[in-house]
């Protein structure tokens, strides 16, 4: 199952457009492990549905910054003279960066007991994941272009973002987690 394909997405329009796709894809992608595969571990690496929760611990600080007074932001983390980088580099940026160890600390997912490894669960799960995805773009839409090159964020591994790079990881970081299942799974 590919994701839809991301098409250098700029502008505020165009990222909207994108984090609806993923989002409709990715709930179409996670929906189809059924209860005991979405809770099961892939080897080493996290089950789909610790990725899932780890999108979600990252996905919605982000919405939740972007409903904070554009002033407040900048007071906290300054603001950019720079224009925002292009998808691709930020993208490109970081995958070096998780090349040279970057780990996802303190939004890595907890351990989830053995006995919430149910159908509730899971579909609590995929709602937060969603919703968190829907909050994102609703608080987008609230955002000028300007703003969204000038108001900065801090990334825990790439270090202070304008909003738009920050919606740019938001928007590769779901996808990567979702292909990364994918492979592991051969889905």
């Amino acid at each position: 199952m590919k994701p839809p394909p991301i098409h250098e997405p700029f502008t505020g329009a165009e990222l909207l457009g994108q984090l609806g796709a993923v989002r409709e894809w990715g709930a179409e992608f996670w929906s189809s492990f059924d209860d005991r595969d979405f809770f099961a571990p892939l080897g080493d690496a996290w089950s789909p549905a610790d990725n899932v929760r780890h999108l979600i611990r990252s996905n919605r600080p982000v919405a939740r910054a972007l409903t904070v007074p554009r002033f407040v932001l900048q007071l906290r983390f300054g603001f950019s003279r720079q224009s925002s980088r292009s998808y691709s580099a930020l993208r490109a940026d970081y995958r070096e960066a998780l090349a040279g160890g970057l780990q996802a600390g303190s939004f890595a997912p907890s351990a989830l007991p053995s006995d919430r490894e149910t159908a509730a669960e899971r579909l609590q799960i995929l709602t937060r994941w969603s919703d968190s995805i829907a909050d994102l773009e609703s608080a987008l839409e609230k955002w000028s272009e300007r703003a969204l090159d000038r108001v900065r964020l801090p990334h825990p591994g790439l270090g202070l973002l304008t909003v738009r790079e920050m919606l740019f990881f938001t928007l590769y970081h779901n996808t990567h987690h979702a292909l990364g299942v994918a492979q592991r799974t051969e889905r």
